[in-house]
Parts: C-alpha cells; sequence; structure tokens
C-alpha cells in the first residue's frame, strides 16, 4: 500500500488555482452583463462569460482524469461530520464546474436567438445538434429547463465556495492543520496535528 502524498501534484494545484479564477472571473462577468442595457457591450461580456464557463467545463475533466491516475493526500484526523461535509461540499463544486457549463451550452443550443458562442473571439462552439435542430416548442422547454438549472446551480455555487473556503481557512487558523497548506504550498509547510 502506497504512503498518500503530503500535499497534491504541481499539475492539481495549477487547475485547482486556474479554475478558481475562472470561476470568479465567470460570476463578475455574470453579475456584469445582467446588469447592462442590450447592445454589443452587453453581448461581448456574455460571450466571454461563455468562454470562461467553457474553459472551466474543459479543465475540470482534466483534473478529473488527473485524479483518477494520482492519490490526492489524506485529510488530517478531524471528526467524521466534517470529512462528510468536505466531501459534500467536493461533490457539489464538481457538479457545479461539470453541469453549470452545459446548461449553458444547452440555453444557448435552444436560444431562440440563435447567436452563435465564439471561444475568446477565436472559434465558434458548435450547437448541440439534436437540441438546436428541435422544433421550436420544444427548443423552448429546453431553454427554460436549462436556464432554471443555470440559475440553481448559480446560487448553489455561491454557497459552496463559501463553505470551501470559510473551511480552509478554519483548518488553516483555527485548526492550525495542513489542510489549506496541501493546495497551497506556497503558505509553508505545516505538519498535521495528530498525525
Amino acid at each position: 500500500m502506497s504512503l498518500s502524498p503530503s500535499r497534491y501534484s504541481t499539475v492539481a494545484i495549477l487547475l485547482h488555482w486556474t479554475i478558481a479564477a475562472l470561476i470568479l472571473g465567470n460570476i463578475a462577468a455574470a453579475w456584469t452583463f445582467l446588469n447592462m442595457p442590450k447592445g454589443l457591450a452587453q453581448y461581448n461580456v456574455v460571450q466571454l462569460h461563455k468562454s470562461i464557463g467553457m474553459t472551466v467545463l474543459v479543465l475540470t475533466l482534466a483534473r478529473i482524469a488527473w485524479r483518477l491516475g494520482h492519490k490526492p493526500p489524506a485529510l488530517p484526523p478531524m471528526p467524521a461530520w466534517q470529512k462528510g461535509l468536505a466531501h459534500g461540499v467536493h461533490a457539489g463544486l464538481y457538479l457545479v464546474m461539470l453541469v453549470m457549463p452545459l446548461s449553458g451550452w444547452v440555453m444557448a443550443s435552444a436560444s431562440k436567438r440563435n447567436l452563435p458562442t465564439m471561444i475568446f473571439g477565436t472559434f465558434q462552439l458548435p450547437f448541440i445538434g439534436p437540441i438546436h435542430d428541435l422544433p421550436p416548442p420544444a427548443k423552448a422547454l429546453w431553454d427554460d429547463v436549462a436556464s432554471e438549472t443555470h440559475e440553481i446551480l448559480a446560487k448553489l455555487a455561491y454557497v459552496l465556495i463559501v463553505l470551501h473556503v470559510a473551511a480552509a481557512l478554519k483548518h488553516h487558523f483555527v485548526d492550525r492543520d495542513s489542510v489549506l497548506v496541501r493546495m497551497a504550498p506556497f503558505l509553508g509547510g505545516r505538519s498535521v496535528k495528530g498525525a
């Protein structure tokens, strides 16, 4: 049986912080375009939002693939409910990072406006053919379901992000264990209490 590493691999750390920065940027983009008048400027921010969302999807798939081949560090000793909550929050974050961009892609494919999604202005993301080619009433239903899903997941993302950050800070400053340092080694090494 191999020992668990003391911190995440460099690739996992880079993916984590890149995805985190993109998600925060995408939240800012969403708040921006929702408060803008309709027009070219709003359209450009929406395109940026879609581009970032699809990038998060691709990087999340890469992160999952990397995780399958690289064992993460073990959690330090903590109550079972905290471990369960940690696993639940992580599962919820992965759900958001996968399903939210997919729901956005469905919205773009089902939209009656038929606007293309240009990924960072360089190439067009294809519509999801089986949805895009549906008759208007069926497309409207897909658009409604995807829009509602996107909105619910956005609210869930806010809660999960707050829980994730609060737990990391609690472990670092209150418990003084290695949970945060495993993903942020630049904070300096810290031995695991009770290990």
